[in-house]
């Protein structure tokens, strides 16, 4: 047995000198070069700095010098920069509980001055020359220099030799010094960005003047950021929250805009997701989830979508005081931000790329998505088609599909959607029994109807020529051939019809469940348990129970206290009927808990849909007429996220007549 360790001798209480209290600050302040890199940026860009130079030696560890053409710092202000608390931000608790401004807190440049050897050359507007403040002795000099500011880190993490033991290679270090630089540049294209290392360019970021076009200058700028590939690549943004009831006086309480990529252009990792709230980069989970919820019908597997984002708000509604670095915020309604963020890509993904370019023909100089996206003209008196015949015999038939009714498939349909011939053999395709019962709950209900069919000459999939190995449709546009996947096109079809009409019997319950109380909240239909399903609960849980208690009755769940450490469950949605009720219950607080906002029973009734739509969708080896294989195209351009079918694979593909020539080597 250990022998018992001695007692340490009791220490007293006592105030810590400031140098210390600095070099803890920095602890939690500057990380690696690249903090101070954040920090140095932040504060010019908060003095009106429209050209902000960065220069750096060793990664940043020997030299990291920030130079702007802001306001500068008046002389006699010059002694108070590197006192701990000491800012021109704030004055007051109601600035504070509003900032709108990068920085704050007054002591990112007292911690860096405590464990590098730190200076300022600034000259304010109106002063006839610039100053250099020495961060070491406090020495005041006059200097040659324009109007702004320059601040000078060198050897950083001197005095706490520690710390440097635990920076990366100059390489790493300087690639997160650029990430840094490039969050600053993606959120202020009115500001010229430059990086130097070692005496070299490395990156630089003209200003992008909007001359009166804001949304231009940002695009440019995330196309000089991030690639023209991106932006290529993703689609516009642009969503608004309503104003508060009965004020027509203020603005709009949300507004959400940037650009969203496309599920094509989804990364194994999540290093292409930037958001930004009142303009400044932060790392928020609510924000990250909503985002991740857009693209759920989407994306395939464990792909990370791309995006940009833009979040303006109240300065009053968000906190931006809750952590050292200040990348991460506390939203007064977590749950109101994540609707706003997950509505606004959802619509920007839902129409259909295929018909987002004109008609006319594909420059040389246009993307790979672009071309996805046009489509060429039909002339006016081209044929559709020559015969209305079957391509090629198959072992078994399906009964003939229209796909151009107006009225669409009911889910009542599906059942009759897929019949094997007499000769076939049985289907292992089967419906789940809460299928059979969605079908026979949804009997009376009539689907939306479609939009019209596009005429002729503005048929983005182009004309169906043929049919490949009962899989695949071949069509041809301006821009060259189609290939779509029928079974997924068909696929996604019927899971947006169903979703519909899921929604309208939503809404129409709803109405109807509101009609007994002026105070029942709308949504999902109920089904009681007979026996309530009871499990044990953590603190967390039962509070988010309680909370959230008219949130979890607009879900279809009644979720009560059983005890102090039970939680039962008494209701759950009457699609969901016949899953594990405990799990669901589960799942939802812990989204409720973390985001204020939970998509559990949205995925778990849109996984049935889908499922639903699998199975009801045209099967490979289907032998489909011309006019079927049109009737799909059209069907296609007309629905919303047709590029992708319900599990995140693209639908359709488009290869280039310089593609095909490519392989023929034609003009060579």
């Amino acid at each position: 047995m250990n022998a018992a360790l001695p007692p340490s001798p009791r220490r007293p209480i006592r105030e810590l000198p400031d140098a210390l209290i600095s070099q803890i600050a920095a602890g939690e302040v500057v990380e690696r070069p690249a903090s101070v890199v954040r920090e140095l940026v932040d504060n010019a860009l908060d003095a009106g700095a429209t050209q902000v130079t960065v220069r750096l030696l060793a990664g940043g560890v020997r030299l990291i010098a920030v130079e702007d053409d802001g306001a500068g710092i008046l002389r006699e202000e010059l002694p108070l920069a590197f006192r701990r608390h000491a800012t021109s931000k704030i004055s007051s608790l109601s600035e504070l509980e509003s900032v709108a401004t990068m920085g704050f807190r007054g002591e990112a440049l007292a911690a860096i001055n405590s464990i590098a050897d730190c200076a300022i050359l600034s000259r304010a507007t109106g002063q006839n020359s610039a100053y250099c403040l020495d961060g070491g002795s406090g020495e005041l000099q006059p200097v040659a220099r324009s109007t702004g500011t320059t601040v000078e880190v060198k050897e950083l993490f001197f005095s706490t030799p520690a710390r440097r033991k635990f920076l990366k290679t100059d390489a790493t270090e300087l690639a997160h010094c650029v990430e840094a630089v490039r969050r600053h540049a993606l959120a202020r294209p009115d500001v010229g960005f430059a990086i130097w290392h070692e005496g070299k360019l490395v990156e630089q970021w003209r200003r992008c003047e909007s001359h009166g076009h804001a949304l231009a200058a940002l695009e440019q700028r995330l196309a000089d950021v991030l690639g023209s590939d991106f932006v290529a690549r993703s689609v516009w943004v642009d969503f608004e929250t309503s104003a508060s009831p009965g004020r027509s006086d203020i603005a709009p309480r949300i507004r959400v805009w940037g650009r969203a990529g496309i599920p094509d252009a989804a990364r194994a990792r999540a290093d292409q997701q930037f958001a930004y709230v009142n303009g400044r980069f932060v790392r928020d989970k609510v924000l990250a989830h909503a985002a991740r919820a857009a693209y759920d019908d989407v994306l395939h597997g464990q792909r990370q979508p791309v995006f940009a984002l833009y979040i303006e708000i109240d300065p009053t509604r968000v906190d931006v005081n809750v952590h050292p670095t200040k990348i991460e915020v506390r939203f007064r309604d977590s749950r109101e931000v994540h609707q706003a963020v997950r509505h606004a890509i959802e619509d920007a993904l839902a129409a259909p790329r295929a018909g987002n370019v004109a008609v006319s023909g594909a420059s040389a100089g246009q993307t790979e998505v672009e071309l996805q996206a046009g489509a060429g003209p039909e002339p006016s008196n081209s044929r559709f088609y020559i015969d209305n015949q079957p391509l090629a015999p198959v072992p078994y038939a399906q009964a003939a599909i229209n796909f151009d009714s107006q009225i669409g498939h009911r889910v009542s349909d599906l059942g009759a959607l897929w019949q094997p011939g007499e000769a076939a053999p049985a289907s292992p395709y089967r419906q789940p029994a809460v299928a059979e019962t969605l079908i026979t709950q949804f009997a009376t209900v009539t689907a939306a109807p479609v939009a019209a069919p596009l005429p002729v000459g503005d048929w983005p999939l182009g004309r169906a020529l043929a049919q490949l190995q009962g899989i695949y449709i071949l069509a041809e546009n301006a821009q060259g051939l189609i290939i779509v996947d029928m079974h997924a096109a068909h696929e996604r079809i019927l899971y947006e019809r169903l979703k519909t009409q899921w929604l309208d019997r939503g809404s129409t319950s709803g109405a109807a469940a509101s009609t007994g109380s002026a105070n029942a909240p709308p949504g999902l239909s109920s089904q009681p348990l007979l026996i309530p399903a009871t499990f044990a609960a953590t603190p967390e849980e039962v509070a988010t129970a309680e909370a959230h208690a008219d949130t979890l009755q607009a879900l279809g769940l009644e979720i009560t206290p059983f005890s102090a450490r039970t939680l039962a469950v008494r209701a759950v949605p009457t699609t969901l009927a016949l899953g594990d009720a405990v799990e669901l219950a589960r799942g939802v607080l812990a989204e409720l808990a973390q985001h204020e906002a939970s998509t559990v029973i949205e995925r778990a009734q849109n996984d049935l849909l889908s499922s639903m739509a699998c199975h009801g969708a045209v099967r490979a080896n289907r032998r489909l007429t011309l006019d079927e294989m049109n009737a799909l195209l059209r069907q296609m351009e007309a629905t919303e996220r047709s590029d992708q079918c319900n599990h995140g694979r693209p639908t359709w593909r488009l290869f280039k007549l310089s593609e095909l020539d490519a392989l023929f080597l034609r003009g060579r």
